[in-house]
């Protein structure tokens, strides 16, 4: 099949972008960034560099597609995350219908109508498009990002938001996690690799219609992370602390994060700790991938150090 991918050589997009071509498919993979060129040509995929918010761009870009695996990427910068994913998810829909493309895959995630971010409107527009939505839970590579609060630094802004409401003396403790959910919570990990296992499998299984599919490697307990974590950098004592969601909203405004943005987190980290993303996960409850978090906590060691 001719296939278009998003989301450059990101952490699913690049095993992804390795396994199509193997199976030996003919792939262009999108990217904005000009630098990423000669790496998507030297693994055997023809580079497209433009930006997901030019429509033209998309449409002119899915031309002459079988199938296309479409994602959102987050753009920080932007003050209305919610109209940035429209925009995005319009764009796709108008480069689908155009190009008469019958097969797609959307990256969603799992608090996806937790969020307001339903499909449901997009998959009417899509009339006759063969369409399955991943739904891939807490990326492992999301602990990269908590490296400092780990290691009793913490991240500035959220260091500030949170001495705010009085808890300078738990952010001084090594080995520390931190967030609206936590503690004794059930929790689902993914790793990126599985992800891009299921989209292959998806793009190449005949689906009819719309299909929902969410996509796990590991469930634990929030503090059953933390320990093994902890334990694979020297710190056995970690802990996953649990605070409130006003202290978590303060965080990530004192940290930069939009306001729209730090507010939908939240509401979708608060709907973790209440049990209302659990409940839609094990309805559509997945055969798990092969990552286990214990096999991501040795990479994570080697880049804690």
């Amino acid at each position: 099949m001719k296939i278009v991918v998003t989301g450059s050589l990101g952490n699913i997009s690049k095993p992804l972008s390795i396994a199509l071509i193997k199976n030996g498919h003919s792939l262009t993979v999108i990217s904005s960034n000009p630098a990423k060129r000669v790496e998507i040509e030297q693994l055997g995929a023809k580079a497209n560099i433009g930006s997901l918010t030019d429509a033209q761009f998309v449409t002119d870009a899915f031309k002459g597609a079988d199938a296309v695996y479409c994602m959102v990427p987050f753009d920080f910068s932007v003050a209305d995350q919610d109209a940035h994913m429209r925009q995005i998810i319009a764009n796709y829909v108008q480069a689908i219908q155009h190009a008469g493309i019958r097969k797609v895959v959307f990256l969603t995630g799992w608090a996806a109508e937790v969020a307001g971010h339903s499909m449901t409107e997009v998959y009417k527009q899509l009339a006759g498009v063969n369409v399955s939505e991943l739904r891939p839970a807490i990326f492992y590579t999301n602990f990269y990002q908590m490296m400092d609060m780990m290691r009793g630094k913490g991240m500035i802004g959220l260091v500030m938001g949170f001495q705010a409401y009085g808890i300078r003396a738990l952010l001084g403790r090594r080995g520390l996690l931190m967030g609206n959910y936590g503690e004794n919570d059930r929790i689902v990990l993914v790793a990126p690799e599985d992800i891009a296992a299921a989209v292959v499998e998806e793009l190449e299984t005949p689906v009819t219609g719309v299909k929902i599919r969410y996509v796990g490697s590991d469930e634990l307990t929030c503090n059953e992370v933390a320990a093994m974590l902890g334990a694979a950098i020297g710190k056995p004592w970690m802990r996953w602390i649990r605070i409130s969601d006003k202290q978590m909203l303060q965080g990530y405004k004192m940290a930069g994060l939009p306001e729209g943005l730090a507010a939908s987190m939240v509401k979708m980290q608060a709907a973790i700790h209440d049990g209302t993303i659990l409940a839609l996960y094990d309805r559509h409850k997945p055969v798990l991938g092969k990552v286990k978090l214990k096999d991501f906590a040795r990479e994570f060691a080697k880049k804690y150090i």
